[in-house]
C-alpha cells in the first residue's frame, strides 16, 4: 500500500523520493489512525446506548487521535532523536490531556471523601443554580434529587441529577444542613394603613413562636456544636417580627428558623394560622395594590 501511494505521489508531483516517502507515510498514518478510531467508536456504539458513555469515548478517542497524528507527523518530518522514555512520557501526557475531565472527577471524589463538604442526605446548592438533596456519591459523579426549579418552596421535582465530582474543585458549594441543620426564612405579611398593626404584630409573633418553639430549643445546642468548627454566632434564635412601610400598607415580616426539608409545610401551616386569626379581627385587613379616583364638582354641582 505504501509503495502504491509513493508511486502515485511521484507521478503526480514529481517530488524527490525522500519527500514522497514522508508524504506517503503521513497519509497512511492518518488513514490507519482514522480507521482505528472509527472501529473503536463502532464497538462502543454497539456495546452501549448511554449518551454520556458515547460522548466520553468520542471525545477521548478524538483527543488521542489528534495527538497521535501530531506525534507521527512530527517524527516523520522533523526526525527527532527520541528514546522510549520520551515517547512514553508524551503518550502519558496525551492520555492525561484526553482524560482530564475524568481525572478531575477522581480528584473531586478524593476531596469529597477527605474534606467532606457534603455527604449523602445533605441539601446543597451549586453556584450554577443546581439545588438538590444528595442521594449518592460515586468515584466520578454524585447524584441529587432536584428541588426547586419550577416547584416552589424547595420541594422535590422528581428528577435525579448526575453531577461530575469535578464541580467540587471549580464551583461554590452551598450546604443547607452541614453542622447547623436549620435555615432562616422570612414571611412578609402586608396589612392596610388603617389596620391595627400593633395587634397584628402580636398575633404574628405568637404564630411564629408556636411553629418554631421546638426548632429554637434544638438550635441552641446545634449552634454550640457548629461553633466548634466555624465562626458561627447568632445573638438570638427565637422568632421575631419586623415592622416596615410599603407603598400599599404596613409590612410585617416574620423571621424564624425552620428545617430545610420542612420549609414548605411550615409556611403552609403558618399562613393557615394567619388567615384564621386575621379573620377574627375586623380591624385587621390585608393590603393589596389599589387605585383611588376622586371626582370634582363645579360650582353649579355638575361632575367633571
Amino acid at each position: 500500500m505504501l509503495a502504491n501511494i509513493t508511486t502515485w505521489i511521484q507521478d503526480f508531483t514529481g517530488l524527490v523520493p525522500e519527500i514522497q516517502n514522508k508524504i506517503a507515510i503521513s497519509i497512511s498514518a492518518i488513514i490507519i489512525l482514522w480507521l482505528l478510531r472509527f472501529l473503536i467508536k463502532r464497538i462502543i456504539w454497539n456495546k452501549t446506548e448511554k449518551v454520556e458513555t458515547r460522548y466520553r469515548w468520542r471525545k477521548t478517542t478524538g483527543y488521542i487521535y489528534m495527538f497521535l497524528i501530531f506525534l507521527v507527523l512530527f517524527r516523520v518530518w522533523f526526525n527527532p532523536n527520541w528514546d522510549i522514555v520520551n515517547i512514553v512520557a508524551l503518550v502519558a501526557a496525551a492520555v492525561i490531556l484526553a482524560l482530564q475531565d475524568l481525572i478531575k472527577s477522581i480528584a473531586g471524589w478524593f476531596t469529597l471523601i477527605w474534606m467532606r463538604p457534603f455527604q449523602v442526605g445533605d441539601r446543597i446548592q451549586i453556584d450554577n443554580g443546581i439545588t438538590g438533596d444528595v442521594i449518592d456519591i460515586r468515584v466520578f459523579k454524585f447524584s441529587l434529587n432536584e428541588v426547586g426549579n419550577w416547584v416552589h418552596a424547595d420541594q422535590s421535582t422528581g428528577r435525579v441529577m448526575h453531577v461530575p465530582n469535578s464541580v467540587v474543585l471549580d464551583k461554590t458549594i452551598i450546604n443547607f444542613t452541614e453542622t447547623f441543620p436549620y435555615i432562616w426564612i422570612e414571611l412578609p405579611v402586608l396589612i392596610t394603613f388603617e389596620s391595627n398593626w400593633q395587634d397584628a404584630k402580636v398575633i404574628l409573633q405568637k404564630i411564629a413562636e408556636k411553629h418554631s418553639l421546638k426548632v429554637s430549643n434544638n438550635a441552641k445546642s446545634k449552634i454550640k456544636e457548629a461553633s466548634k468548627h466555624y465562626m458561627i454566632y447568632y445573638k438570638t434564635l427565637t422568632p421575631i417580627v419586623y415592622t416596615s412601610l410599603d407603598s400599599c400598607g404596613v409590612l410585617l415580616t416574620m423571621r424564624l428558623l425552620v428545617e430545610p426539608h420542612k420549609r414548605r409545610n411550615c409556611e403552609h401551616d403558618i399562613w393557615e394560622d394567619v388567615l384564621v386569626e386575621f379573620a377574627q379581627h375586623k380591624d385587621i385587613g390585608f393590603a393589596y395594590p389599589t387605585q383611588r379616583f376622586y371626582n370634582s364638582l363645579t360650582e353649579d354641582g355638575k361632575q367633571t
